[in-house]
């Protein structure tokens, strides 16, 4: 019996008539579970990201092809941030019951095309329906390189503080067409221990903020080398706050903030080896406290960004 076009089952199909083999996935869509072959012993990364109409996108102005590429990208971002390489993805959606079919196709072709850029099989998930907003939830599985997962408390005082690209002013467009940094992260894994990483989702000083209560220490930012979008001086021009304030504050870059010695800062910042992207050396880890240095003067820098607020 063949479902009707409109029904869940006559979806899925879709799904999985769009679902290329991959030599890596030995059940894939359409089974209870999938059933994965993993490619070496080195340790498997687990992250998962929901992304709710409203709160992270506002899909009459998005359009479903963006807002599933935000979807994937989000996880890819948490991946780099520990230098590994994904592999696997399970996609989970709650589906408005008034949403026509061609925009949830539209919804998975965006989810669709971000993954197989960065190598990631897509081996099933949940699809339901429901009266309120759209909601997506990805879980992907990625896997440590040979020197392993990057961490968050590693960093030293005396260690520099780098950033992979410009900051601030992502909601005029980059929050969704961000390009995570996976190959970013690799490479510069590959060129240089790194003591710690953290990718910008809820803003820089907050992320940084993350590396400081981790590692047990403090930084200090240098507010003239701080690389402002922009989309930053541009919401700067609209709502009366400081360009570096937007730099500081904003949330969804999705860069990367690195920890590195000074001697592989040093080489970092004078060879650029990842080819596209600009390092800044942004400030240093010092024993306590979150700071900024602006004019030869030294303050205390609030660990300011997005919050989800409840209760």
């Amino acid at each position: 019996m063949t479902p009707p076009p409109d029904a869940e089952f006559a979806y899925i199909e879709w799904l999985r008539s769009r679902t290329p083999p991959d030599a890596r996935v030995l059940i894939g869509p359409g089974d209870d579970c999938a059933a994965l072959a993993v490619p070496s012993p080195r340790p498997l990364l687990v992250t998962t990201d929901m992304l709710l109409e409203g709160s992270c996108f506002r899909l009459a102005e998005a359009g479903p092809r963006r807002v599933g590429r935000k979807s994937m990208a989000v996880n890819l971002s948490d991946i780099a941030a520990m230098a590994g390489v994904p592999l696997f993805a399970v996609v989970s959606v709650g589906l408005p019951r008034s949403m026509p079919r061609r925009v949830a196709e539209e919804l998975y072709l965006g989810l669709r095309e971000t993954a197989d850029a960065f190598g990631t099989a897509v081996v099933g998930g949940d699809t339901n329906s429901w009266d309120g907003p759209l909601s997506i939830s990805v879980t992907l599985i990625g896997q440590a390189t040979e020197r392993g997962p990057v961490r968050r408390d590693g960093a030293k005082p005396g260690d520099w503080l780098l950033v992979t690209g410009p900051l601030g002013g992502s909601i005029l467009g980059h929050h969704l067409d961000f390009t995570p940094r996976v190959r970013e992260s690799l490479a510069l894994h590959e060129a240089s221990p790194l003591h710690a990483l953290i990718d910008i989702s809820d803003g820089f000083a907050a992320d940084l903020w993350h590396i400081c209560e981790e590692s047990k220490c403090g930084a200090v930012v240098f507010a003239d080398r701080v690389p402002v979008s922009d989309a930053a001086r541009e919401e700067a021009a609209r709502d009366g706050r400081t360009p570096l304030e937007h730099a500081l504050g904003d949330g969804e870059d999705f860069e990367l903030i690195v920890a590195v010695s000074p001697t592989d800062g040093e080489r970092l910042m004078r060879t650029q080896p990842v080819e596209g992207v600009t390092l800044s050396h942004v400030g240093e880890v010092v024993p306590a406290g979150l700071w900024i240095e602006e004019d030869g003067r030294r303050r205390e820098l609030p660990p300011a960004g997005y919050v989800h607020r409840f209760g």
